[in-house]
C-alpha cells in the first residue's frame, strides 16, 4: 500500500528544495542557481510526485465512501477548473515558472492580479477533486500530503521571491495568497 509514498515524498522534497533560487544563485552564481532550481523542480520534483500520486490512484485500497454521482461530477469540475487555472498561470509566467532567476520581474497581470499562488491554489482544488472522484484511502493520504506540501511550498517560495524581487513585499500585502477577494460595489 505505501509504495506510492516514496516517489510522492521524494518529489515533494525535491520540489520544495527548488524554492531556494536566491540561495542557490548566491552560492553558485545566477546561471547555476537557475539550473539547480530547474532540475530540482522539473526533472526530479514534479515528475516524482506525479508518479507517486498516480501510484496512489492505482493502488487498491479501501473506499472511504461511495461517492454519489453528483459528488463525483463536482470532483471532475474541480479538476477541470484546477487545470484551467494552472494553464492561465503558466501562460502569464511563461518560462519563469520552469527556470526562475534573480532577474525575474514580478508578474501582476492575469490570474496573478487576483491571487499570488494560482498554481498552488489550482493544485489544492485538484487534490480535493481527486478524493471526490477516487475516494480511496491511498488517494486521500496522498492528497492530504499534497495539500500540506502546497501550503508549505507557497510559503517557501514567498521567502525566495522576497529576496529576488523587492516589489514582492508590496504585492504580498495587496494580493491574497490562494483565494481572490470578492469585493462588492457600494452604490453612491
Amino acid at each position: 500500500m505505501g509504495t506510492f509514498l516514496i516517489p510522492l515524498l521524494l518529489g515533494f522534497t525535491f520540489d520544495s528544495a527548488s524554492a531556494f533560487t536566491a540561495a542557490f544563485s548566491r552560492r553558485w552564481g545566477e546561471e547555476r542557481g537557475q539550473w539547480a532550481t530547474f532540475v530540482l523542480r522539473n526533472v526530479l520534483g514534479v515528475p516524482l510526485w506525479v508518479v507517486g500520486l498516480g501510484l496512489a490512484v492505482r493502488s487498491p485500497s479501501p473506499m472511504l465512501f461511495v461517492p454519489p454521482a453528483l459528488l463525483e461530477k463536482v470532483g471532475w469540475v474541480l479538476l477541470a477548473a484546477g487545470c484551467g487555472i494552472q494553464l492561465l498561470a503558466l501562460t502569464s509566467l511563461r518560462g519563469r515558472a520552469a527556470k526562475p532567476s534573480m532577474a525575474d520581474v514580478l508578474v501582476e497581470h492575469g490570474v496573478y492580479g487576483h491571487i499570488r499562488h494560482p498554481i498552488y491554489a489550482a493544485l489544492l482544488l485538484e487534490f480535493v477533486a481527486l478524493v471526490l472522484v477516487k475516494p480511496r484511502r491511498t488517494v486521500a493520504l496522498a492528497c492530504a500530503l499534497g495539500i500540506l506540501w502546497a501550503l508549505v511550498q507557497a510559503r517557501l517560495e514567498e521567502v525566495d521571491l522576497l529576496q529576488r524581487m523587492p516589489a514582492y513585499r508590496e504585492y504580498l500585502a495587496r494580493v491574497p495568497r490562494f483565494m481572490p477577494r470578492f469585493r462588492t460595489q457600494r452604490s453612491k
